[in-house]
């Protein structure tokens, strides 16, 4: 695990010309937010680039088997989650409400 400091995103182009800045995650793990290629709607990837994947409570190494462990997120997508992520910066938990309970 790495101590918690700031991300300090610092975007730069990749090669094919969209922003993409890398971070590591409470880990240590490789992560990056990254503008998509998407033709027909603006999109971002999200996520781990590589190192560990945790499947439910099993721990599976690097190059034991392969995850796409990156979001591909529409704005619309993204607008919905800004909530639920605001509420746990403010409140340090998920908030619950019945219309967002799985039934």
């Amino acid at each position: 695990m790495i101590d918690e400091k700031k991300l300090n995103l610092k975007f730069q182009p990749t090669q094919r010309g969209f922003l993409k800045a890398e971070f590591k995650d409470y880990y240590g793990d490789d992560c990056s937010i990254q503008m998509s290629s998407l033709a027909d709607r603006e999109a971002i990837w999200l996520g781990r680039d590589g190192g560990t994947h945790y499947l439910g409570t099993q721990v599976v190494e690097k190059g034991d088997y392969t995850c796409a462990a990156r979001m591909h997120l529409t704005r619309k997508q993204v607008k919905e989650l800004l909530p639920v992520l605001q509420f746990f910066v403010d409140n340090g938990s998920l908030p619950i409400k019945k219309a967002m309970l799985k039934k």
